[in-house]
């Protein structure tokens, strides 16, 4: 990824830039809390209630009550107090300020970002509220504007997490020299300045300091926490350490372990970095790693209910797919060009009157030639056994080795049996997929990450025998390219009107 030539590239210049960054705001979430703060009758600890809708208002608020212009010197780490401190009319003026927009025109990593800090806090809240119960203000609000110096820097710049997440969790670069690449700076760096200078809620800070100036206890910490099988040599460790012992059971720690929790489930829950923070908050719970991951993703579950959205990933999808399964690929290359010369080879010989073909396999490898030749990167062709109790892969190009020898259940899936039932085709896009999704296959999933996908059922004799699957590398699907299938899916289905004749 090019860095643009408007990047800050010093920790100062960023600072200045993020600083006067306001955040977005769907127009969705302000309309109920503009009204909420027109009724008098409502109580400040409902207004705090309400902005959790809202998170880049949340974050004003805060920032604003304890901004050197408040004319108090203590710091509230509580928006209860925050909109006390304030009043009514400046938290109504903050809201005013924020830019408006529907929420699915506001940035998709900025939303995303947003969500997973959501999560965090439903983590915070599902682990650690009931235990520290007289700090359930600093564990809440703490866990979800944890991430807040990130927010900022994704509205003014979205396609850094893009960056990010290709880089870093794809293909496993240090994330210190992605940083360097795109920031000029170390994002922990960035994030403890800006923490420190908004007066964020101290457990935040705190956390920031931990990871860019104390490394040390944290690492000693996680080299404890990975003998998780053996907690008497755990306790023994901290027993020795009177230090690390005294640091772990810090309360402010639960914030930090909530918000790497979400984060690093992003990715995978079974993932090196996720399994690792895992087993700190294990050792910070005291609680063996199966009960603890249980709870998470009990919490997870609970957490997407939340958060009706339908074009972000939620890590709670993650757990109705295969455990190896990774939402995130790859970044595909532009789709294929369609090469006319060779796709016109492909269908002529698929129109071929008498049929050109001896075998099925035949037939299906010249289909899969033709689908790819019309510009289509990913392609699985399925046949249906006699009886549509099984389907089993024919052809696949582009997708994992686990494809060529994929077997499936049709009566598992909604979606399966109604296009086994009759000839159809489906496309899913970003507004139906939620619908379609939960209805198909976990391995199909698996294999099409994407939100751009072609289904396509085709009959011989009347009778449904083939489910072709295919999208370009997870891009949007443009009219020409679904066309183009869909000339496709003719000649495929008369080439098997005709092989069905042969020789009569």
């Amino acid at each position: 990824m090019h860095k643009p030539a408007n990047y800050p590239r010093t920790l100062k210049d960023w600072l200045k830039q993020l600083d006067s960054q306001l955040l977005p705001a769907s127009s969705e979430s302000l309309q109920p809390l503009r009204r909420a703060l027109a009724d008098s009758n409502r109580s400040r600890r409902e207004l705090a209630d309400l902005m959790q809708s809202c998170p880049a208002l949340a974050l004003s608020v805060l920032r604003e009550a304890n901004s050197k212009s408040s004319g108090l010197s203590e710091q509230t780490d509580s928006l209860e107090a925050a909109i006390s401190r304030l009043g009514l009319s400046r938290t109504e003026a903050l809201l005013n300020r924020l830019p408006a927009q529907p929420e699915q025109e506001l940035p998709k990593p900025f939303r995303q970002i947003l969500l997973i800090s959501q999560h965090a806090s439903q983590q915070a809240n599902g682990l650690f509220a009931s235990r520290l119960a007289r700090l359930w203000q600093e564990v809440h609000w703490g866990s979800l504007l944890f991430l807040a110096p990130v927010w900022t820097l994704l509205a003014a710049y979205p396609e850094l997490f893009v960056a990010w997440e290709q880089r870093v969790l794809v293909k496993g670069e240090p994330a210190s020299k992605v940083e360097q690449d795109l920031l000029g700076v170390p994002l922990l760096k960035l994030c403890l300045a800006l923490s420190e200078s908004w007066r964020l809620p101290e457990w935040i800070t705190q956390g920031y300091r931990l990871l860019v100036n104390d490394r040390r206890l944290l690492i000693k910490a996680l080299h404890i926490a990975h003998n998780n099988e053996h907690p008497l040599q755990q306790q023994q460790c901290l027993d020795a350490d009177s230090n690390l012992r005294r640091w772990l059971t810090q309360p402010a720690n639960s914030i930090l372990l909530a918000n790497c929790l979400a984060i690093s489930a992003h990715y995978a829950w079974n993932s090196p970095h996720s399994l690792r923070w895992q087993k700190l908050t294990g050792l910070f719970l005291q609680l063996p790693l199966d009960a603890l991951q249980q709870q998470l993703h009990q919490h997870a579950v609970s957490s997407a209910r939340q958060m009706l959205r339908t074009d972000l990933w939620h890590p709670a999808e993650a757990l109705i797919w295969p455990w190896q399964a990774r939402h995130l690929q790859a970044a595909a290359e532009l789709p294929k060009p369609v090469v006319l010369s060779e796709w016109r080879q492909q269908c002529a010989q698929l129109l071929a009157q008498p049929s050109a073909f001896s075998n099925v396999l035949q037939l299906t490898a010249c289909a899969n030639h033709a689908l790819e030749a019309c510009g289509m990167q990913r392609v699985l062709i399925l046949l249906a056994d006699r009886n549509h109790t099984r389907l089993m892969t024919q052809q696949q190009t582009g997708l994992d080795k686990s494809a060529a020898s994929l077997s499936l259940d049709p009566q598992q899936s909604q979606v399966l049996r109604r296009l086994l039932s009759a000839p159809a085709q489906l496309r899913l896009t970003p507004s139906n997929i939620a619908q379609f999704s939960a209805m198909l296959p976990g391995t199909l999933k698996s294999l099409f990450p994407s939100e751009h996908l072609l289904i396509r059922s085709i009959a011989s004799n009347n009778r449904v025998v083939m489910l072709i699957f295919a999208d370009q590398g997870g891009q949007t699907l443009s009219d020409v390219s679904v066309q183009g299938f869909g000339k496709t899916v003719q000649c495929i289905e008369r080439a098997l009107a005709s092989f069905a004749t042969r020789g009569r």
